[in-house]
């Protein structure tokens, strides 16, 4: 292969990997109290597309509430205890929007929330892909491949990470219960031993009877 497509190859594939490392939004992993709620306000322009992704980690049932309003106070997505879920909206209103996630329901389980929220379409990786009247080439479309496996990668990875961190939190509530039951059950042991002790102590014991002495 010359040089000059060797570079541009590389070239392509840069801009790729770039593209899909750089899609724009935001990332968070919150943790919402007991009996809280947490919002989040985005100004956006009318005839936006936007994402939100967003999965319990940890506490009580991996469960939230979550609800969308649009600028004018208009409820556009309401659910109630989910675990997770996926809204995608295109916006009719230029102004704040604001998505809410409650734990209000909750008095004593705090949840650790994690939400992906994602603004605008994803611009092309080719200069001028979308008005193009010829066929991509070869060098191109093995381009455009390499930059949707590598946005399929970092989905996986994301999805593996968030059902990691469950496993684990799980994994960590199991090993405190089951640390407090055997405590439970050693001081249960425990009293239920020196019991046994007392009472096969007390069948062993003489009861010397009281002396009474006359005299004269």
């Amino acid at each position: 292969m010359p040089g000059a497509v060797r570079v541009a190859v590389r070239a392509l594939c840069l801009a790729a990997l770039l593209g899909a490392l750089g899609a724009g939004g935001t990332e968070l992993t919150l943790e919402l109290p007991d009996s809280d709620r947490r919002c989040f306000h985005q100004e956006l322009e009318s005839g936006i597309k936007f994402t939100l992704d967003y999965q319990v980690i940890s506490g009580g049932h991996y469960d939230v509430d979550c609800y969308v309003e649009d600028p004018n106070g208009k409820t556009i997505y309401q659910e109630t205890k989910k675990q997770y879920d996926s809204f995608p909206h295109r916006t009719e209103v230029k102004g704040v929007y604001t998505f809410c996630f409650s734990n209000e329901f909750s008095t004593f389980s705090h949840k650790i929330v994690y939400f992906d929220f994602q603004v605008g379409d994803e611009p092309p990786i080719l200069p001028d892909m979308n008005n193009r009247v010829t066929a991509l080439t070869q060098m191109e479309s093995a381009c455009v491949t390499i930059h949707e496996m590598l946005n399929s990668v970092i989905d996986s990875q994301t999805h593996y990470r968030l059902r990691e961190a469950q496993d684990r939190s799980r994994a960590e509530e199991l090993n405190g219960r089951v640390s407090y039951w055997s405590v439970g059950e050693t001081l249960i042991l425990f009293v239920v031993s020196i019991g046994q002790v007392m009472l096969l102590k007390s069948f062993f014991t003489e009861k010397r009877p009281g002396s009474s002495g006359t005299s004269t």
